[in-house]
């Protein structure tokens, strides 16, 4: 059995744009192909869930980060976004994507279920 779902772990925010770009690469490639797509969001990749944080290019020949995260979106994919790693930071959820929401592991978990999931961590 195929599974139907993946989830990106990632870490690291817009001081390794890099790691970042080929996360969301990961991401963007398992929602565009139908899986149900979660990128659970800790320490620094907190901010990305922010509007307007994630912009510039990574490298020549990168993709923009503002449009992986518009395919992203639009293909239907989820960010799940550490609550613990965001109020330490002082984070204002007011300002999350549409596509954001604050959650830990315990939700992380409940959105996997029984079914298999394909998993990456960054």
């Amino acid at each position: 059995m195929t599974a139907r779902k993946a989830v990106v772990s990632l870490s690291t925010g817009l001081e390794d744009a890099e790691r970042v770009t080929i996360a969301m690469l990961v991401a963007v490639g398992a929602a565009e192909q139908g899986r149900q797509t979660l990128i659970f969001l800790t320490k620094e990749a907190v901010r990305l869930a922010l509007e307007g944080f994630a912009v510039g290019t990574a490298c020549e020949g990168c993709p923009p980060l503002s449009d992986l995260f518009d395919r992203y979106a639009r293909a239907g994919g989820a960010f799940l976004v550490c609550p613990i790693c965001f109020d330490a930071k002082k984070l204002p959820s007011s300002g999350l994507l549409p596509n954001a929401e604050l959650g830990g592991t315990v939700p992380m978990w409940q959105w996997i279920g029984d079914a298999e999931a394909t998993t990456f961590s960054y």
